[in-house]
């Protein structure tokens, strides 16, 4: 909740300032602190959400796979390890981000407007491209997370009521199934919405760019 709020919030004041005061963000370092903090928060609000879905399948599924029984027994002692991982990793991708929009400000001093200013950090040099793979790799790995806690967690409500159909009594985890599975989706929606506006707005972009460039910005 914390992470998509100022994930929110960051989105916000960029939106604000770029059409508003749009010339601030030519003052530095305003517009590389705006891109790399909402990247931090981005990331973070990604990868907790994908830890938060795992946590749900692990904790309530029931599969008699040594490497599962292991995961749930120790999963209440992983859960903090497992938060300060995604903050220390979003901090990293946050510091990236911030690092290569700075080097391509650096290197185009002679801006008019904002509308340069983007125009410049999104630039694909070849430096960028292993920061372009890596957030790529980052948004696709959270949201396979995702699928997979709601694939085994399906699974996992569909066969214990399977083993329940012959009983009338209310059960517990069963409802614990069916809460868990309502959260699951609900990030998986949220994630689904996020990828194909996401899509959309690339095409729309990069409708004039090459094709190479098209590709990596759908990748991303």
């Amino acid at each position: 909740g914390c992470s998509r709020f100022w994930c929110l919030c960051f989105s916000w004041i960029y939106v604000f300032v770029s059409e508003i005061f749009p010339y601030y963000l030519l003052v530095h370092p305003i517009f590389q602190l705006l891109q790399g903090s909402y990247s931090f928060f981005n990331c973070s609000n990604l990868w907790v959400s994908a830890c938060l879905c795992c946590f749900y399948c692990i904790k309530i599924a029931n599969f008699r796979n040594s490497i599962f029984i292991y995961l749930k027994v120790n999963i209440d002692r992983m859960v903090p390890w497992l938060l300060l991982g995604s903050v220390m990793f979003s901090l990293i991708i946050g510091i990236l981000v911030y690092s290569t929009i700075d080097k391509a400000v650096c290197k185009n001093l002679n801006f008019t407007g904002p509308e340069e200013l983007w125009k410049a950090t999104i630039g694909l040099e070849e430096q960028f491209f292993p920061l372009v793979f890596l957030i790529g790799f980052v948004f696709a790995a959270s949201f396979l997370l995702v699928i997979f806690a709601a694939v085994f967690l399906l699974f996992s409500l569909w066969r214990h009521k399977r083993t329940m159909q012959t009983s009338s009594m209310k059960d517990l985890s069963m409802d614990a199934h069916i809460r868990a599975m309502k959260s699951v989706l609900s990030f998986l929606v949220m994630y689904s919405i996020n990828f194909v506006c996401l899509l959309l707005t690339i095409i729309y972009a990069t409708k004039k760019e090459n094709i190479m460039k098209l590709l990596l910005y759908i990748y991303l």
